[in-house]
């Protein structure tokens, strides 16, 4: 397994992408509330994205034919946009990968429509604490391990479950690069974090406390095996001797 190390130059790159995508992602924030439809918020990207010179590097990857991905409530992940009106109560994560350049950013974001109930507002806060925590990890000389570690004890705390089967990863010219980058692990254990490594940090999870999913008839969408909510926060970062540089911020 081979890991790619990005110059600063190239990180700088990235960074580009990833300004392109936080600032479609606080556009995002504004248009979701109820009678919204994830299709809408798809359309809007593509518009958003050929306006700032990138595009979206999912559509068409592997097949997927959006610009993002549209997960509610219980499709925790790789949720396909469609013309359902998102409602009061409802979650939603939009997730994107842009490319500007050939360089990519890579960011999941979960949005409340309306008035959440408690323990939604709770998950929600609690998943992105869990994200920053594991993004305040990423230091050199720690590993892969210390970063899965303090997203999983926050879960623990919450009695939150953690879909463990969805990861983070490297990222660079390529979506999914070496290495993995779970969100459970022990401290000191797996590959250990160099100056140059740019990955991504995206805790899923959810209200029930198995975190265990399903994988649907589609080939893409993933959904909770209890039926409860799922939440997820990702930003992409790179591994520097001044600490983790948040690209997505």
């Amino acid at each position: 397994m081979e890991i790619s190390l990005k110059s600063k130059e190239e990180i700088g790159y990235m960074r580009e992408a990833g300004r392109i995508l936080a600032a479609c992602h606080r556009e995002i924030s504004g248009m979701i509330a109820p009678g919204v439809t994830p299709l809408a918020i798809d359309a809007f990207v593509e518009e958003y994205l050929a306006k700032h010179g990138a595009t979206p590097e999912q559509k068409g990857y592997r097949g997927f034919p959006f610009a993002t991905c549209a997960s509610v409530n219980d499709t925790v992940c790789h949720g396909f946009p469609n013309n359902i009106p998102l409602s009061e109560g409802d979650v939603v994560t939009i997730d994107m990968v842009v490319n500007k350049d050939g360089w990519l950013a890579d960011s999941g974001w979960s949005y409340g429509v309306g008035a959440l109930s408690k323990p939604l507002q709770k998950l929600m806060l609690r998943t992105e604490q869990a994200m920053y925590a594991g993004i305040a990890e990423a230091q050199v000389g720690n590993t892969i391990g210390d970063i899965g570690y303090v997203i999983e004890r926050a879960a623990r705390k919450g009695r939150f479950g953690v879909v463990k089967p969805l990861v983070g990863h490297g990222i660079g010219k390529q979506i999914h690069e070496p290495p993995d980058v779970p969100s459970y692990g022990r401290r000191g254990e797996g590959i250990q974090l160099v100056e140059g490594m740019v990955i991504t940090v995206e805790p899923i999870f959810t209200l029930g406390s198995t975190g265990a999913v399903l994988w649907n008839d589609d080939g893409w969408s993933i959904q909770t095996a209890d039926g409860t909510c799922g939440v997820q926060f990702e930003h992409t970062l790179a591994v520097t001797k001044e600490g983790p540089m948040i690209l997505t911020n």
